[in-house]
């Protein structure tokens, strides 16, 4: 279940409330006539179930709130209310099935953004896996993998395609292109530095490493895990299983691919160079390539939901709809 709060115009928030008061999804409203100081207004608070989430933010829009006044919206953790679990079974679907691509957009595009704490982040995760390969250490390489950000901009790539909003496709590509050379340039210099000060030398790139070099050496294996993983990666986003996403960011090696290249090149082994490169891009193109799917597929759903909530009721139920007016909550 979303929390929603509204900052309403006064003259909008009867049209508001009709609104709302005839969705299904919806329950816990409270209005606050004048309470809106900045923009100023009404304030109105509502709950909704997740499935039915996405038509009443499009209603919402669809009244200009979120240019004439404000859209908050909340994760709600529990909800002890009678009135939430009729809401639930009045609307078709599963809360943690449901797709709000409204919140979706929100979290990804923001990921988009070249912060100086993603390139801070990409620099770190790089080197400490440039290290790791080197020492042969999977600790070091799954530390590297939780550290890297680069899940977020990938996540905004699929989103951006699959809604058509191009300008976060643009923005995440850039971020993508922008970290991965920024993070390989700074891990270049950092293997000079280190070989200068001899704690490190080419001898430790050339030697065996058994638990690390399949980072530069791909197979098909290489696409089905990165695939697997970017579905994974997808649901946990738009399901709000932030828990399972630390999974998914420690089963590809896009952040090692990238070090180990970056290692490779400052020694002038080209071959490993290309491997490692080689991984990088089959990594990506596949964790793009579920991601697209996954979503496609929850759009699909999505809206063979929304159909059958706009069936009327004898469609849905076999028997036909009670004329008793629906109570307000």
């Amino acid at each position: 279940m979303l929390h929603v709060r509204v900052f309403s115009p006064a003259e909008v928030t009867p049209r508001l409330t009709q609104t709302l008061d005839a969705d299904d999804g919806v329950t816990h409203i409270a209005v606050l006539p004048g309470a809106a100081r900045s923009p100023a207004g009404d304030v109105v608070h509502f709950d909704v179930v997740r499935e039915g989430a996405s038509a009443v933010l499009d209603r919402l829009r669809g009244l200009g709130l979120d240019r004439s006044g404000a859209i908050v919206i909340e994760n709600v953790e529990a909800a002890l209310s009678e009135s939430a679990r009729r809401a639930s079974h009045r609307v078709p679907g599963l809360g943690v099935d449901a797709v709000v691509w409204h919140e979706i957009e929100q979290k990804t595009g923001e990921e988009t953004r070249l912060s100086v704490a993603f390139l801070a982040f990409m620099i770190l995760a790089t080197v400490i896996a440039s290290i790791g390969v080197l020492l042969d250490q999977p600790i070091l390489i799954v530390g590297s993998m939780v550290v890297g950000p680069e899940f977020g901009p990938l996540a905004a790539l699929c989103v951006g395609l699959v809604q058509r909003r191009y300008h976060l496709v643009r923005r995440s590509t850039w971020a993508l292109l922008a970290g991965f050379t920024t993070a390989m340039a700074i891990t270049v210099l950092t293997t000079w530095l280190l070989t200068s000060l001899g704690l490190i030398d080419k001898s430790m790139l050339l030697d065996e490493r058994p638990l690390t070099d399949f980072i530069w050496r791909p197979d098909a294996l290489s696409w089905v895990v990165g695939f697997l993983a970017g579905i994974a990666g997808m649901l946990s986003l738009t399901s709000a299983k932030a828990g399972t996403l630390v999974g998914v960011l420690i089963s590809v090696t896009t952040i090692p691919a990238a070090a180990n290249a970056a290692v490779a090149l400052a020694y002038g082994v080209g071959h490993e160079a290309a491997g490692s490169a080689l991984q990088l891009l089959i990594n990506l193109a596949a964790i793009v390539s579920a991601g697209l799917l996954t979503l496609l597929v929850q759009y699909v759903a999505g809206r063979r939901t929304a159909r059958r909530r706009n069936e009327p009721a004898t469609a849905r139920h076999g028997s036909p709809p009670t004329t008793e007016p629906r109570a307000r909550r």
